[in-house]
């Protein structure tokens, strides 16, 4: 049977064939949801797509999706799935989005797969077996936090001002030495590669957070919600390369 990892593989590759050929088409079709953010019919593809894949491949295992309805499973594992982060890139052309494949167990992330075709990026990882990432040039390397330990040496990465309590925002902005808003998939994982510290966001779903969960953790880095608690309980999360959590923990709780 195709293992879990080269199945995550293969629905990237799905995902990419329906999201490259749709981005900065002039038919794309865009709808606004009931909570007014954009929703592409190349989101609904890609994760209707990977659903049918999961069926067949994986039928006892649940889905949690972000454009249809969740599925239960007989087993104790659920695929996560966000067939297009940060789509408000992807209609304006922004080359930063992404597809986010994660797997949970017993509520526990143990896989990520994340594509970002028009970065020519991919980072993925499973639990014990280390966490990677395929340059634009296309060769593999294994992936590592960073070893700041100092917070005003470390680098913060965020998406916007929303859903921030300001002095929290503020806080980390001016306790660190550098905080740009690389935003969405890419500042967490800008921190499991080692080149951004510190990632946070006050407000994210499951499907945000599953698949660079994974691989941040493996890559040596911690995950958790704003409250020092689980990320998916929380609705938020903030990550960093492990030696600075506590610190940072402080700052983001006045959120």
């Amino acid at each position: 049977m195709t293992t879990d990892l080269e199945l995550a593989r293969e629905l990237a590759d799905l995902a990419d064939a329906i999201t490259v050929a749709n981005y900065r088409s002039g038919s794309l079709r865009v709808d606004t949801k009931p909570d007014l953010t954009p929703v592409t019919e190349a989101d609904k593809a890609v994760e209707q797509a990977i659903r049918t894949v999961l069926n067949e491949q994986r039928p006892d295992d649940g889905i949690v999706g972000e454009e249809f309805a969740s599925t239960d499973g007989k087993s104790n594992r659920t695929w996560v799935i966000d067939p297009i982060d940060a789509t408000k890139n992807y209609v304006r052309g922004v080359p930063v989005w992404a597809t986010l494949i994660g797997l949970l167990e017993d509520g526990l992330p143990i896989l990520g797969f994340i594509s970002a075709p028009a970065m020519a990026r991919r980072w993925w990882a499973q639990t014990g077996k280390g966490a990677f990432t395929t340059d634009v040039d296309g060769k593999t390397r294994q992936i590592f936090v960073s070893a700041i330990s100092n917070l005003q040496d470390a680098s913060f990465s965020y998406s916007d001002s929303i859903g921030w309590v300001p002095e929290a925002l503020s806080g980390l902005q001016a306790q660190t030495w550098r905080s740009r808003a690389f935003g969405d998939f890419w500042s967490h994982l800008l921190v499991a590669e080692g080149a951004v510290d510190i990632a946070a966001e006050p407000e994210l779903n499951v499907w945000d957070m599953v698949a660079f969960a994974a691989i941040v953790t493996e890559a040596g880095g911690q995950v958790t919600g704003f409250d020092g608690n689980n990320m998916l309980i929380a609705g938020n999360a903030l990550t960093t390369n492990s030696l600075l959590h506590d610190e940072a923990l402080k700052i983001v709780g006045q959120n």
